[in-house]
């Protein structure tokens, strides 16, 4: 069981796909039960990936004998990391008996921590989530936050009947960049009071589990490479457009997060005085404005105002009003495409992705966007990545925590149920 309490970054850019492997040369010594585990390993990850399959399958596919898978199935079996799954009959030939990984071995939370809503998932080994809870984030205190996380984390388990001691590890989704020195978020202007030291060790106090904490850009871009749009790609962008301005950068399959952790806070840059996101008719404060200020929902809102739109009023409104055809929201929604067409120019010259992926709550007017943007961003670029929706919607950056700490929770379960017992 992992450490209770304890909170780590991604500073180390997880992969999202391919697993890092259990040991190699150098790591240990060389030894029979070493050998023994990392037979067990592998027939895990090839009946993870490819499974359900018979012994004389895993047996061709990794080189190892018969007796030898033979021997390694048992030790799965016996320790609840693999179950059989049926059998085979061929035309000709014995019966083969089918194996399976047991997805219920361990599970994972992922938690994504944003300022208008607060999400948790539990899935299981296998990735399938088998409890969830979405709900408003009303904390008027980073502490209040906090407790609301593991709250909703503690009822998402009682609703899959699982205790605490079942999660092998947490991955939570954050705006701004971990800091491991100061054990705090840097760069969270979107939640008030997150920046505090102590916050996520309180959450993993409260969980009582290992939370690794990763910005929500990086791992909505995990999510959509793992699942969604980004599937595949050399370099691929995750844009993720709502309270705030975030990137996402993963490069054959690796999360790139800079020196720093601080990789895609193109958000940050402050803008000369000329730049405005306040449309027509009011007054501008540009000086210090910043890129996420000019962009964001908020944005949007500031925009709809400025053109003579009244409150209540957000983002999603405006998009919906556009759809119908009201001028000002329309308008609204034509300065967006503009003011979004540079940053996609800009991130079109720097990275050169071949795919960039339009998400977050902006994202979900998708269908007024990308036609224009595409037009946008070939007026000011020649280099031209495919632009995408989202396919992953408000789940991306839960779905790429729970990527993310499977990548971890995997081989820590398989050490815990294959260590041998002290005799």
């Amino acid at each position: 069981m992992s450490t209770a309490g304890r909170t780590t970054a991604t500073d180390g850019a997880p992969q999202p796909v391919a697993l890092a492997p259990l040991s190699g040369p150098g790591q240990q010594p060389w030894n029979r039960q070493r050998l023994r585990s990392n037979n067990e390993w592998l027939l895990l990850e090839r009946l993870r990936c490819h499974g359900p399959l018979s012994r004389a399958q895993l047996a061709r596919d990794t080189g190892l004998s018969k007796p030898t898978v033979s021997t390694a199935l048992a030790t799965l079996e016996l320790a609840g990391l693999a179950r059989e799954a049926g059998r085979f009959a061929p035309e000709r030939g014995r019966t083969a008996v089918l194996y399976e990984t047991d997805p219920g071995a361990g599970h994972v939370l992922g938690l994504d921590i944003g300022r208008a809503r607060l999400r948790v998932a539990v899935a299981d080994l296998s990735g399938c989530v088998v409890a969830r809870r979405d709900l408003p984030n009303r904390g008027r205190s980073a502490n209040a936050v906090a407790d609301a996380v593991v709250a909703a984390a503690r009822e998402a388990l009682a609703e899959a009947g699982l205790p605490g001691t079942a999660v092998a590890h947490t991955v939570a989704g954050t705006p701004g960049v971990w800091d491991e020195r100061r054990r705090s978020v840097r760069l969270a202007a979107s939640l008030p009071g997150w920046g505090r030291p102590g916050l996520f060790d309180r959450i993993a106090d409260g969980l009582g589990t290992t939370v690794t904490v990763a910005n929500d850009a990086n791992l909505a871009a995990v999510g959509e490479y793992t699942y969604g749009a980004g599937a595949g790609s050399r370099l691929f962008v995750y844009l993720l457009v709502g309270t705030g301005l975030g990137l996402g950068v993963v490069k054959d399959g690796e999360l790139l997060t800079g020196a720093h952790g601080a990789v895609g806070e193109l958000g940050l840059l402050r803008l000369p005085d000329c730049a405005s996101a306040t449309g027509p008719g009011t007054t501008s404060t540009s000086t210090g404005t910043t890129v996420e200020e000019t962009v964001s929902a908020d944005a949007v809102v500031r925009t709809a105002l400025g053109l003579g739109m009244r409150r209540p009023l957000s983002a999603e409104k405006v998009f919906t009003r556009a759809r119908l055809g009201e001028p000002a929201a329309v308008e609204a929604v034509r300065q967006e495409v503009d003011r979004l067409g540079h940053v996609l120019a800009v991130v079109a010259a720097l990275l050169d992705p071949d795919v960039v992926v339009l998400g977050g709550g902006i994202g979900r007017g998708a269908d007024l966007l990308l036609r224009p943007l595409e037009q946008a961003l070939y007026e000011r670029s020649p280099l031209r990545p495919r632009l995408e929706p989202s396919r992953l919607g408000q789940d991306a950056v839960l779905l790429g925590a729970v990527a993310t700490a499977l990548e971890a929770a995997r081989p820590e379960v398989f050490e815990r149920r294959t260590a041998p017992i002290p005799g």
